[in-house]
């Protein structure tokens, strides 16, 4: 207990030197995305009110085909007193964070006819500090960011201009290794990490063009000159005829052991393995590297040869939780299938059972499933995994209709039922689970806090004598698989009216105690609001692929595919607060404190894959001061239904208005015939 208290202590007192800041994407290198800031309680959290308002302009200077193209999916960094972030289009932006006011932009200056293969996107920088460089000097605190074109960029934090000294010009142009179809399929959406003045930047990779696409290999550079210093890849086994495997999601770095966490993704194409028999090394794997020399320490794969797009999507989250004889180091994994994997930070070893168990079989001609996928047992599963085929979802008898007989006529065996002709039903789907944004960990309660996402999609793989002249219908992503004997549609499953045909919610808010493996509370996130017309707002949750921030206040916040901002007692899961975005803040919330003052941020500019609306604003919240109360319109109206409410109030008051003409006109009319 002594040590349990003085580790709790000293990683507090840590945490609190730098409670005012925000110095990496995650909150800290391990990406636990909390705060020890406590300012907001449950208790005053109605209280807050917008403190500013800032946009980067896009909406006007950008052509409306790349806005169409992008998702705002930045985490600011608050650095060098200023609040930094990239937009989707790879511009930094450094403001004010008491006003919100520019300090300093700069612009890498991207083609706006450059067409990446997975939307323009940039979840975020990365800010580093020369510790052999004097305080002063040009460069010695930088922002390195990857770029939608395949450069790692550094600049000065303080003032945004190039590091002269870093690569050419204060750049690096990654090398795919091989050519490209087009210049968009090679990109880099997430920070890279930096510790021990090394960088490492994974990438991303347009997924189901080829078998023999562009390797996942993880690159290292010097900090300070842009030198390259290592590679890893991790398809390294001959006879793996694919891809990818790449690190598209965040990274997280233990400084002290000298370790980077990777979250690795499937081989290409991503439904087809008839190329790449067995497990494929270490894909859809959690490995750890040394960072100065790209060693491999351990690795834990979550799916073995994966045809369903289950990568490791999001940040792997370091942790210290209480088990049995003491304080553990670990690393907390969640998956797209809504597993958690806890595992031993030095070993890799799975501090709870694994169990293999086994799944379903019955795969097209040539391919090589694995007969067991590995099943944590400590941790239950943060949604559910089975899809009752007989209990459609409807608004109206002919939705549900609709919806059932869209479920009833493919394939479904449960989880990890292979792609198929007929078409599979993939539950969770493909984006389910958790996806980019991670989960928050709150090292005090050790309670785990995650967004989790629930639809269906169905996968089709489609003959290769067909897929020549196929035409997909609308609203069906299709992608060749050049190389595979098959080629993939793939679409979400939805009514005639456009909603998810399983039943809500669709989105919901997660609480795990870790150390005795069970779910606190679970709380739908997010209404229809925005989506459905006249902005009726149904109670469902929306799908959350962006994660959550958890704080020492006791308060947790998240936005979802409606344009709100929202607060959960973290306790209870109960919702105690809702702030209006000007459109959905897709991202991930942080915070910081300045002057006394707590702050809560959120990018707000919309999220085209999942098509919202789209803008360009970051939105800053505070608690009210003295004499400054929330307004009426933020309590009534910039609320869950509050359109619906407005639109009535007005529909109400231009009838009470009819009404009143009416009886005038009527009256006078009558005066005048006595008359």
């Amino acid at each position: 207990m002594r040590r349990l208290v003085a580790s709790v202590v000293l990683a507090m007192a840590a945490m609190i030197s730098s409670a005012s800041a925000w110095e990496h994407w995650g909150g800290d290198a391990g990406g636990t995305r909390f705060s020890p800031l406590s300012q907001i309680t449950p208790g005053n959290v109605t209280r807050l009110v917008e403190a500013w308002r800032f946009h980067t302009g896009d909406l006007i200077t950008r052509p409306p085909a790349m806005m169409r193209r992008s998702k705002f999916e930045a985490t600011p960094l608050l650095v060098e007193g200023s609040l930094i972030f990239c937009t989707p289009f790879n511009e930094v932006v450094a403001l004010n964070p008491a006003t919100g006011r520019v300090r300093w932009r700069t612009d890498p200056g991207i083609p706006a006819d450059f067409k990446p293969g997975n939307r323009w996107v940039c979840r975020g920088v990365t800010h580093w500090r020369d510790p052999r460089a004097e305080a002063n000097a040009a460069c010695a605190s930088r922002i390195v960011m990857g770029t939608n074109d395949a450069r790692v960029i550094a600049l000065d934090a303080k003032t945004g201009e190039r590091c002269a000294g870093f690569g050419k010009h204060g750049e690096i142009e990654l090398d795919p290794g091989m050519p490209l179809d087009y210049a968009g399929e090679f990109q880099v959406t997430s920070p890279p990490v930096v510790a021990r003045d090394t960088i490492v930047v994974g990438s991303s990779i347009a997924d189901n063009r080829r078998v023999d696409a562009p390797r996942g290999i993880v690159r290292a550079f010097d900090a300070r000159t842009g030198e390259a210093r290592w590679t890893w890849d991790p398809l390294i086994p001959d006879g793996i005829e694919a891809g990818h495997a790449n690190v598209w999601a965040p990274m997280s770095v233990d400084i002290d052991r000298g370790l980077v966490f990777l979250p690795t993704s499937s081989p290409s194409p991503d439904f087809y393995g008839g190329r790449r028999p067995g497990n494929d090394a270490h894909a859809n794997s959690v490995v750890a590297l040394r960072i100065e020399t790209g060693e491999r320490v351990w690795a834990f794969q979550t799916v073995h040869h994966d045809v369903w797009d289950y990568d490791v999507p999001a940040q792997p989250t370091l942790a210290r939780i209480d088990i049995g004889g003491g304080p553990r180091d670990v690393v907390i994994q969640a998956t797209k299938m809504g597993f958690v994997f806890v595992l031993d930070r030095d070993t890799g070893q799975p501090i709870w059972p694994v169990e293999e168990r086994p799944v379903p079989q019955g795969a097209v001609a040539g391919e090589s499933l694995s007969p067991t996928q590995p099943f944590p047992t400590h941790v239950p599963p943060l949604l559910p995994q089975r899809l009752n085929l007989d209990k459609p979802f409807g608004v109206t008898f002919w939705d549900r209709d609709a919806c059932g007989e869209q479920l009833k006529s493919g394939r479904y065996d449960g989880l990890f039922t292979p792609p198929s002709t007929q078409g599979t039903l993939l539950f969770p789907m493909t984006g389910g689970g958790v996806n980019w944004g991670g989960v928050a960990y709150d090292p005090i309660r050790q309670v785990m806090f995650a967004n989790t996402s629930r639809a269906v999609h169905r996968i089709t793989l489609i003959p290769r004598a067909q897929a020549q002249n196929y035409k997909p219908p609308s609203g069906t992503e299709f992608g060749p698989q050049r190389g595979a004997p098959f080629a993939m549609t793939r679409t979400l499953v939805t009514s005639p009216l456009g909603m998810p045909c399983n039943p809500p919610p669709w989105g919901a808010m997660v609480a795990v105690d870790l150390k005795d493996g069970k779910i606190l509370w679970e709380s739908q996130v997010g209404t229809t609001e925005d989506m459905a017309p006249l902005g009726v707002a149904l109670k469902t949750g929306t799908p959350l692929v962006s994660g959550v921030l958890a704080t020492a206040g006791g308060v947790v916040f998240t936005g979802a595919m409606d344009a709100y901002l929202r607060a959960f007692d973290a306790a209870t899961g109960k919702e105690l607060w809702q702030g209006r975005l000007p459109v959905p803040g897709v991202a991930n919330p942080m915070t910081y404190a300045i002057d006394g003052e707590q702050y809560v941020v959120i990018g707000a500019g919309g999220h085209s894959e999942s098509g919202t609306s789209i803008g360009d604003g970051v939105v800053a919240f505070r608690l009210a001061r003295d004499g400054e109360a929330p307004s009426w319109w933020s309590i009534y109206i910039d609320r869950p239904g509050g359109r619906l409410r407005a639109g009535l109030m007005v529909g109400g008051v231009l009838v009470l208005g009819l009404l009143v003409a009416s009886v005038v006109w009527w009256t006078r009319r009558r005066r005048a015939r006595v008359a």
